[in-house]
């Protein structure tokens, strides 16, 4: 019993969404971090821009839910990953799938992430999940399923997946109490 109630607790402590529209593809998440009921840090920094740049002249952009050091371990992976296999993200994200799902070290880890580029928004898990949201939207962590309706409620309304992602960060912040409004943003301009 306490092995799943401190898996539980390692999944309350954030939010991050992924909106992808009109040329821009963008993550967005929340800088809170608490343990159990007390908030540790306010302004911690989990999307951050990963590896070189691919051919296209873009970057990969990422953001996780879950353990900390479990996802700057996943981080380093799937910037490793990228090196490999020339900066495609979809060939580096099914590769750190399949890693992540059969290494003892990593099958361990805590953790989800949405990762982008130019040309896709993914959301990888450590069941070896590598999912691709079909509305353009995506969402993880404590707060994920308020910022995934918000950023759906607005998507059509909002010609800017910026705006979109900002707003539904706001609206998530406002109801999970493990998500605050202090929020990192990276966009990657010229999208598919």
């Amino acid at each position: 019993m306490s092995g799943s109630s401190s898996q539980m607790e390692s999944w309350h402590g954030t939010t991050i969404v992924g909106v992808r529209k009109n040329g821009k593809a963008v993550i967005a998440g929340d800088g809170q971090v608490s343990l159990q009921s007390t908030v540790i840090k306010p302004n911690a920094r989990k999307v951050r821009r990963l590896g070189a740049k691919d051919e296209k002249g873009g970057n990969v952009i990422a953001g996780f839910a879950g353990a900390t050091a479990d996802a700057f371990t996943l981080f380093d992976r799937l910037e490793r990953k990228l090196e490999q296999h020339n900066g495609q993200l979809m060939r580096a994200a099914v590769e750190l799938a399949k890693d992540w799902r059969t290494d003892k070290y990593l099958r361990n880890l805590e953790a989800m992430m949405i990762v982008a580029d130019r040309d896709v928004t993914l959301i990888l898990t450590g069941n070896g999940d590598v999912l691709e949201p079909a509305a353009g939207v995506a969402a993880i962590g404590s707060g994920g399923n308020f910022a995934l309706s918000a950023a759906t409620a607005l998507f059509d309304y909002e010609e800017d997946a910026e705006v979109v992602a900002r707003k539904a960060m706001k609206i998530a912040a406002d109801i999970c109490v493990y998500t605050n409004e202090n929020v990192t943003v990276e966009v990657i301009e010229g999208a598919a």
